[in-house]
């Protein structure tokens, strides 16, 4: 018995993404970055490395702005390529055919 090719198990996946439109691969890449630079943030703060200390003087509101901060500081690493947490998640889904 001969076993079918990879090609047979694979043409509804390369279709799923040769239609997939260009506006669904656009919001899957924003979303899958929004959520690399959420996942950095949570490093961040767990890390304390993007903790300023004592850069807004101390108070109530110090550690409601720092948070601000290093969102700001995630965002900017996940735009600059991040760790490729958002390339693997968008591959993911491509290969699940969810685009």
């Amino acid at each position: 018995m001969k076993m079918p090719t990879k090609e047979v198990f694979m043409s509804p996946v390369l279709h799923t993404l040769q239609s997939a439109s260009p506006h669904a691969q656009v919001r899957l890449r924003s979303a899958a970055s929004a959520l690399e630079a959420q996942f950095l943030s949570e490093m961040l703060k767990a890390t304390r490395v993007a903790e300023p200390r004592e850069s807004f003087g101390g108070g109530a509101g110090e550690a409601q702005f720092a948070s601000f901060m290093r969102d700001a500081y995630a965002e900017k690493l996940a735009e600059a390529g991040g760790i490729g947490l958002a390339d693997r998640i968008v591959a993911a889904m491509e290969e699940r055919g969810d685009v």
